[in-house]
């Protein structure tokens, strides 16, 4: 038995604050940082988004949040890294050599994953939902006048929930190797994860068949990656302990 496992829990405890603490120090500076960047992007966003159209305020308040919720968002992704690097730190002492090097390969494939998702709702779905949305109102006679605070909502609330569950292969890696789920159980499963896949589309694009396909299609997909990577896992986890044995 590692002498880890002998520390009493307030020893761990003790630790877990500590790297807690290094985490919230790391995201305050990330933070401070990303203040200076944060006005370029939203001129970004604004420009390739909605070109020569006006986005106008409610509230004295409005720019001061969007200016913010750019800052945190781009702070919580520039923390992502560190935020897991400690956690694997944390977790590392109750795991075999194999599962640590395995669990650090996870923080660079799912720090990539949630750039994917992200970059995947800004370049392909928000541009898609933009145009339906304005064709809309076109058709019913209805003038656009973007308002700042629900224009960024609606975007915040479609990119940072695809980014989240692009993760979905690595959280089916994650509970493969601790032995909660098997393959088996995902196959199983396939009809109900489709049908809530189905529904969180529907839920984040607006109601029309092609938008929610578009969302629906790449959670369906991954899940699929991750009943695949979670048969890869399995038999090298069971090649593994066969090696073990042997020994």
């Amino acid at each position: 038995m590692k002498n880890d496992e002998l520390q009493p829990l307030s020893d761990h405890l003790g630790e877990l604050r500590r790297r807690i603490i290094w985490c919230l120090v790391f995201f305050v500076i990330a933070l401070v940082i990303s203040l200076f960047y944060s006005m370029p992007i939203f001129r970004y966003i604004v420009s390739d988004l909605f070109p020569k159209q006006a986005i106008n305020t409610m509230g004295l308040q409005d720019g001061m949040r969007i200016y913010m919720n750019i800052s945190f968002i781009m702070a919580f992704i520039v923390t992502l890294p560190f935020l897991m690097y400690h956690a694997w730190r944390f977790v590392q002492p109750g795991l075999n050599p194999r599962e640590q090097r395995a669990a650090l390969l996870y923080i660079p494939v799912s720090v990539g994953l949630f750039l994917l998702g992200i970059a995947f709702g800004y370049f392909v779905i928000i541009p898609y939902l933009i145009d339906f949305l304005k064709n809309i109102n076109q058709l019913m006679g209805l003038g656009t006048l973007l308002a700042a605070k629900e224009t960024f909502n609606f975007l915040f609330g479609v990119i940072l929930p695809l980014g989240i569950f692009f993760e979905l292969p690595i959280i089916i890696l994650f509970l493969t190797r601790i032995r909660i789920i098997t393959p088996q159980l995902l196959a199983k499963m396939r009809r109900y994860a489709y049908f809530i896949m189905v529904v969180i589309a529907a839920v984040i694009t607006p109601p029309d068949f092609l938008s929610n396909i578009l969302v629906a299609i790449p959670l369906i997909v991954l899940y699929e990656v991750g009943i695949w990577l979670s048969v890869g896992l399995v038999r090298k986890m069971e090649r593994e302990e066969a090696d073990d044995n042997a020994v």
